[in-house]
C-alpha cells in the first residue's frame, strides 16, 4: 500500500530514539502485527498505520516524560494521518491504538487494532531481542547488571531503574499473560522460554 510506504518514510524522518525505540524497533513491531493480523483478520492498513507511528516521540526511560511518550505520539499522528487518504473514524482508531499500547498505561485497549498492536509491541520485548535491548538500555543508562546480593530477586522487590536485570521479574516475565490475541500468546510463550533459558544460563555462572 502506498500510504504505508509514505508513513514508514515519516517515521523514519522523525525517529532518534536509542536503539530499544529507534526505526529498525519500529520495524520488528511491523512486521509481528503483520503476522497477528493474518491471523486474526484484522484491518491491516490501520493496524499497520499504528505501528509505524506507535513510537515517533519516544522519552529516554531518564526523562520525567517517558510515560507520557504514547500520548504524545498518539496526537503526533493524528497530524500525520491527515495529509493522507483515513476518515476521521480510521485516525481515531489508529491514535487511540497508539495511545493505549503502552505498558506504562497499564491500559488493556478498547478495540481489536490497539490489542494487536499491543501485542506486536510486547513481544518485540520479549526473546533474544528483547534481552538485547534490556541491557542496551541498560548500558546507555549506566546501570550496574544486577544485585551482587540477590541477582534473581529472590528476597526483595524488583527495581529496574537500579539493576538492569530486575527488569525481567519487574515487566518481561509478566507479558506472557498480558497478551490479547491467540496468535500473540503463542509467541509470546516462546519468546519468553527463550529469556528464561537466558535467566538459568545466568544463574549458572553467577551462583
Amino acid at each position: 500500500m502506498f500510504v504505508l510506504d509514505s508513513l514508514k518514510d515519516e517515521a523514519k524522518k522523525i525517529m532518534d530514539g536509542d536503539s530499544a525505540h529507534d526505526f529498525e524497533h519500529v520495524m520488528r513491531v511491523y512486521r509481528n502485527a503483520k503476522k497477528i493480523c493474518k491471523e486474526e483478520n484484522a484491518n491491516e492498513k490501520l493496524i499497520l498505520s499504528a505501528a509505524l507511528l506507535h513510537d515517533i516521540v519516544s522519552y529516554p526511560k531518564s526523562d520525567k516524560r517517558s510515560k507520557t511518550s504514547s500520548l504524545e505520539s498518539a496526537k503526533k499522528s493524528k497530524q500525520i494521518l491527515k495529509k493522507y487518504d483515513f476518515s476521521k473514524e480510521e485516525i481515531m482508531i489508529i491514535s487511540d491504538a497508539i495511545c493505549d499500547h503502552s505498558f506504562s498505561q497499564n491500559k488493556i485497549p478498547r478495540t481489536l487494532e490497539g490489542r494487536i498492536l499491543q501485542d506486536a509491541d510486547r513481544l518485540d520485548a520479549l526473546g533474544a531481542i528483547g534481552i538485547a535491548r534490556v541491557f542496551a538500555t541498560g548500558g546507555s543508562l549506566k546501570r550496574p547488571f544486577y544485585n551482587l546480593d540477590d541477582p534473581f530477586c529472590k528476597t526483595r522487590i524488583p527495581d529496574d531503574k537500579i539493576w538492569t536485570l530486575d527488569h525481567f521479574f519487574q515487566k518481561l516475565l509478566k507479558l506472557e499473560s498480558l497478551m490479547n490475541t491467540k496468535s500473540g500468546k503463542v509467541e509470546a510463550k516462546r519468546r519468553t522460554m527463550v529469556l528464561k533459558e537466558f535467566l538459568n544460563y545466568l544463574k549458572q555462572e553467577l551462583l
